[in-house]
């Protein structure tokens, strides 16, 4: 029964797959004959994407909050690739992504064409990356960023980086926080985490062969970014997902070091 199961739910995923694949290549040959291919036409094509890629998954989705009726950052704590397709069908997204994603076979093309933004980590390239977000932005795109960097078991949160979050400064946009949470039987979901060493195809056969789980995902107050430090923003963007996850913890407040004209000029 086992296998029956899994063998419908890869079969499912696999059409939804090439679905994605078909619409892509689609987008791909109107960008080249210039007939289309506007960021806000792939944000629309990867939600249709996502939205089916999401039903396909072993999950019952709930959505906690109300959906912001303008363009935002979104920051949300990150604990699985599934928070993709979970949270890229709610409304027209644009994610910012590991540049390693971009080498993933079929899923790096589609998240390419869907408009992704990627950053290597480590290389020196977030002010590139920043200037291109805060460009995306103030075109009215969306955009949403993980800012732990990383991918956790889903029991804790990880410091929210705030060295991108100068972007929703910059473009003047608020910060939209989300928080998502995996559930099994009541519990933390231990499948859904994808840390460590797992592999992509191994993650999907464990989470395939399973019942379903369940996912909440809070959609939070906005936070107003207009004359905001970005670790400030940093900070109160955290505390929103940590209460909303697992209820207030005191967290100490960055110390701001005052920067003298000439150490600025120095700059």
């Amino acid at each position: 029964m086992i296998r029956v199961r899994r063998l419908a739910r890869v079969t499912r995923v696999l059409l939804v797959v090439l679905a994605g694949l078909l619409m892509a290549s689609a987008v791909a040959a109107l960008e080249r004959l210039k007939l289309g291919g506007s960021m806000a036409m792939r944000q629309r094509c990867s939600r249709w994407f996502m939205a089916r890629l999401s039903n396909a998954l072993p999950f019952r989705i709930t959505v906690i909050g109300e959906r912001p009726d303008r363009p935002m950052l979104w920051v949300c704590n990150h604990v699985s690739w599934t928070d993709i397709p979970l949270l890229g069908r709610l409304m027209p997204l644009s994610f910012l992504s590991k540049a390693e994603v971009r080498t993933w076979p079929v899923a790096g093309w589609l998240a390419h064409k869907a408009g992704t933004l990627f950053i290597r980590r480590g290389a020196g390239d977030s002010r590139l990356v920043q200037r291109q977000m805060t460009q995306h932005l103030q075109q009215g795109s969306p955009l949403l960023i993980f800012p732990e960097g990383t991918t956790t078991d889903g029991r804790s949160l990880r410091t929210f980086h705030g060295r991108l979050l100068g972007s929703a400064i910059e473009a003047g946009v608020d910060l939209q926080p989300v928080a998502i949470q995996y559930l099994r039987n009541g519990q933390p979901d231990t499948l859904a985490p994808f840390i460590g060493d797992d592999d992509l195809l191994s993650h999907i056969r464990r989470l395939l062969s399973h019942e379903q789980g369940e996912v909440h995902v809070h959609l939070l107050k906005p936070i107003a970014s207009a004359g905001q430090d970005r670790a400030v923003l940093a900070l109160q963007a955290r505390q929103a997902v940590q209460l909303a996850l697992f209820g207030a913890e005191p967290v100490e407040a960055p110390v701001m070091t005052p920067v003298s004209p000439s150490s600025a000029r120095a700059a």
